[in-house]
């Protein structure tokens, strides 16, 4: 009975020490780590929209595809928008000719200037001649005045033309320079800017989502019409309780398990911490200063990026993980 007594208590003196070593190794091991199951995958996410307004004729892509920069996403109709750039061309067009024809008009006032300044000199110079017969009496008084009239016809008529001259060369002489000419060039372009709109192609490699585009329908510039997931952009991000982000910082190394893929890990990195908290930036921040006494640990966002995507393992934004960061 005393044996039975002495073995008992010696398997659960044990069992007690078992107990304390290994609380002390979880201790030990978890002072040097960092979990939490708040955290899901993400990535960067293009909103996919016209930049001009139109009726779709092809849709060139299906939901969920991959696609490549450059390829082509849709089309929508471009004949209005030849119309436009063909009616843009007319009318810078019609504002080159305007500019050469107050070009010609420019040489048109100078050439009567010069012809009125000609024949105002030889009307003063036969009204001399005219003054001096009628001083001999070779020709009347008559005579002479009307040499005189006609000396102030002319000068008024260069008068007249400089006056032509001068408003001509008001307006701007270089074609190139002149307003009309300048806002013309700039609708040719916004045109032409326009019609290659309407040919839509995906700005980076990625996957399409939530497409629902068809042939006929009408889009608006600037309404988001799909998603394109960024290839290999995805990431982790965890959300930490403030208490527990002492010692997490960027470069520090992390495991990840991902529910969807049980019994996988993934390696990652830490890049980033917020700058606040996640409610800090939500639509309806709370108001601390209510006095309402209640305090509730916040969580920080924490950015961790893949150090290896594996294609065997697809991600998927939304997807929870559980994160484990490795304090330095």
């Amino acid at each position: 009975m005393k044996q039975l007594l002495r073995n008992r208590k010696a398997l659960i003196g044990v069992l007690v020490v078992g107990i304390v070593v290994g609380l002390l190794v979880y201790f030990v091991m978890t002072a040097h780590e960092r979990s939490t199951e708040n955290a899901y995958i993400n990535a960067d996410v293009v909103d996919v929209a016209a930049q001009v307004s139109g009726r779709v004729i092809t849709v060139h892509v299906v939901d969920n595809q991959q696609v490549r920069k450059g390829e082509s996403l849709f089309d929508i109709d471009p004949e209005p928008f030849r119309i436009a750039l063909a009616r843009a061309r007319a009318d810078l067009a019609q504002a080159m000719q305007t500019a050469r024809q107050d070009t010609a008009d420019v040489a048109k006032s100078r050439a009567a200037v010069e012809q009125s300044n000609v024949d105002l000199a030889n009307a003063r110079a036969n009204y001399i001649r005219a003054r001096a017969l009628v001083a001999r009496h070779f020709l009347s008084q008559q005579s002479a005045d009307d040499a005189h009239t006609r000396v102030e016809a002319l000068q008024a008529a260069l008068d007249q033309a400089r006056a032509k001259l001068n408003k001509a060369l008001a307006v701007p002489q270089q074609t190139a320079k002149r307003a009309d000419v300048l806002k013309a060039r700039a609708e040719v372009a916004q045109a032409r800017l326009d019609l290659g709109y309407t040919h839509v192609v995906a700005e980076q490699d990625g996957q399409i989502t939530n497409l629902s585009l068809t042939p006929g329908s009408l889009v608006a510039t600037g309404r988001p019409l799909f998603a394109l997931i960024a290839k290999n952009s995805y990431r982790i991000d965890a959300n930490f309780k403030e208490t527990e982000l002492p010692g997490i910082h960027p470069g520090e190394r992390v495991d990840i398990e991902i529910d969807m893929y049980p019994g996988h890990k993934f390696e990652g990195t830490v890049e980033s911490l917020s700058g606040g908290t996640g409610t800090a930036f939500s639509l309806l921040p709370p108001q601390n200063a209510t006095g309402n006494g209640v305090k509730i640990a916040q969580r920080v966002p924490v950015r961790i990026k893949f150090n290896h995507l594996d294609p065997a393992y697809p991600m998927r934004i939304g997807a929870t993980a559980t994160v484990t960061v490795h304090l330095h």
